[in-house]
């Protein structure tokens, strides 16, 4: 049986839960399981989970059940405290910033790893250990930017702040005056 391809569909995979949990793989017409789809992340391979009776992209939550799954195996990859801190992100005010920041980070994160692995084979020059340091320091600094003032570009975000308060008031004594 031929798989359709639909506008939506672009490469990517269609896996179909069912109800009794078994995970059925429509470009291969065979089912399989949690581990395989890891294999297919592992390997680069686009797939979207959906329902099989409600056609609800579940993907997301399949995906966190994996990463559960793996780390309830011992192969923690998550320390506690980057959990605890994830977890006291929901429902804060920077919520929404969070999986922007965690996708920009894992970016970085991949292209450090791709460099590392150049270095060895000699492609970034005499001291590519180094570079990919200072590179990673500035990440950190960029990113610790964000959630803490006054660390890295935090003086210039200081400032715009400063300069948005008193905006905000001369727009007050505006309308005090206008009342």
């Amino acid at each position: 049986m031929a798989k359709s391809k639909g506008p939506a569909d672009d490469g990517v995979v269609t896996i179909k839960k069912y109800a009794n949990r078994r995970l059925y793989d429509t470009e291969r017409s065979c089912y399989i399981t949690l581990d395989d789809l890891g294999a297919m992340v592992r390997d680069g391979r686009e797939f979207r989970v959906v329902d099989a009776k409600s056609g609800e992209d579940i993907t997301h939550n399949v995906l966190t059940q994996i990463i559960m799954d793996t780390e309830t195996r011992g192969e923690t990859l998550l320390p506690v405290n980057f959990l605890r801190q994830l977890i006291g992100l929901y429902g804060d005010k920077m919520q929404a910033m969070v999986p922007q920041y965690l996708e920009a980070s894992m970016a970085s994160f991949r292209k450090n790893q791709q460099d590392v692995r150049a270095a060895f084979e000699g492609a970034l020059g005499s001291n590519p250990l180094a570079e990919l340091t200072r590179r990673n320091l500035e990440m950190f600094q960029q990113a610790a930017g964000a959630f803490i003032p006054g660390v890295a570009g935090g003086k210039a975000k200081d400032e715009e702040i400063a300069a948005l308060k008193a905006e905000i008031a001369e727009l007050k004594a505006e309308l005090a005056k206008k009342k």
